[in-house]
């Protein structure tokens, strides 16, 4: 999808849902299990040593990582259902069940369970998938690996004098500045409140899907 067809407002949801992702990793990397959270590179490069080295346990886990991830994905895709950016569409639902997911990992995440893990990657999961069903995947706001690929394509082609889309340099500049002060706040809000401070990124997505959600209401009320 052309970036420069996306609302205006868009840049500003990607650079949000970018910051809670950021918090969200930040605190899956200090925490007990120092696990990446919204993303699988590093933990499908660990599954992968994991089954070399006999590690079956440690294996078993890590592939519960991967699936969990699957699942917030394919919840997004249930519950958004299309590839095109509509107003109308389910967003606030989907915001609002992340928000419900990274509460119920809090305590999960303080007793070292497992499972509080399994909850925030289904949530970021969630996330991404949303963001990507409405952008036509042009939209990553989980990880920042081919967010910062494209970049470098961009510099490459602008040392060649060739010109690129200008929006789509600087949505992704957003997100990934996002991304990097959510890290930022996370790892700081990390040292104060352990893993209380998921509750910050818990209470944006779920104040922003409730707030669409009665957007979508009143604009269905009036369409009706």
């Amino acid at each position: 999808m052309v970036v420069a067809r996306l609302p205006r407002w868009v840049g500003a949801g990607a650079f949000a849902l970018a910051g809670v992702a950021g918090m969200v990793n930040a605190v899956g990397l200090l925490a007990f299990e120092h696990q990446a959270i919204t993303h699988l590179t590093g933990t499908t490069t660990l599954l992968g040593v994991a089954v070399t080295q006999g590690q079956g346990g440690l294996a078993l886990e890590l592939f519960l990582f991967l699936l969990s991830f699957v699942a917030g994905a394919a919840l997004s895709g249930a519950i958004v259902g299309d590839s095109t950016l509509r107003l109308g569409r389910r967003y606030g639902v989907a915001l609002m069940i992340e928000s419900l997911l990274l509460l119920i990992a809090i305590p999960l995440l303080r007793e070292h369970s497992t499972v509080g893990i399994c909850v925030a990657t289904a949530a970021c999961g969630l996330q991404n998938a949303m963001a990507s069903t409405y952008s036509g995947a042009v939209l990553r706001t989980t990880h920042v690996s081919g967010i910062v690929t494209d970049l470098g394509i961009m510099l490459g082609q602008r040392l060649r004098g060739l010109a690129h889309e200008a929006r789509r340099r600087n949505l992704y500049l957003l997100i990934l500045s996002g991304f990097a002060l959510g890290a930022m706040a996370g790892a700081a809000g990390y040292t104060q409140l352990d893993e209380y401070v998921l509750l910050l990124p818990a209470a944006l997505t779920g104040v922003a899907g409730a707030a669409y959600a009665v957007y979508r209401a009143r604009a269905m009320r009036r369409g009706a």
